[in-house]
């Protein structure tokens, strides 16, 4: 029996959902397109309203501005079809544990075998910072600016886990 298919716009019931910790998110623009390109539902989840496409499968989440909302949130509906774009590596650890797949704004990933040193990395960063405070203490750096080769490493990276999520 012939069934049509759905229109181009019509949300897949089985297409992948991206979950974006928006609050620092410097590719929120990046993720619609490619998200578009593959038919993916978006959800946006912040503290605070973002203007989002207007689009049946990009959504705002607004959380309450409690300590970790969005964090909470993503990490309760992230699963094994979801790719969570976060810069937090304790968010990415429990979207690991979930199934989901995670990647950074600058297109570099988190999986399994990079988030343990991930994780050590950033409590000894945040042990090293403690100890510059006071008199003597010197004001840490943080993360060079974002580039455009980030960009571009985040565009063919969140294409490549989509395609390969198919």
């Amino acid at each position: 029996m012939y069934s049509p298919s759905p229109p181009d716009n019509a949300p897949q019931p089985d297409a992948a959902t991206i979950l974006v910790d928006a609050d620092a998110c410097p590719v929120k623009e990046e993720i619609y397109r490619v998200a578009a390109r593959h038919k993916a539902h978006v959800r946006v989840v912040s503290n605070s309203p973002f203007r989002v496409p207007v689009s049946e499968r990009v959504k705002r989440v607004v959380v309450s501005d409690g300590f970790d909302a969005a964090d909470d949130w993503i990490a309760e509906n992230a699963s094994p079809g979801t790719v969570v774009i976060t810069a937090d590596i304790l968010l990415a650890e429990r979207c690991l544990k979930a199934g989901a797949t995670v990647l950074r704004h600058d297109g570099k990933s988190f999986d399994a075998a990079s988030i343990g040193s991930a994780i050590a990395t950033r409590a000894i960063m945040e042990d090293l910072r403690a100890g510059m405070d006071g008199p003597l203490g010197v004001a840490g750096g943080g993360p060079p600016p974002f580039s455009k080769a980030d960009r571009s490493r985040f565009l063919q990276a969140l294409d490549r886990v989509l395609v390969g999520m198919r």
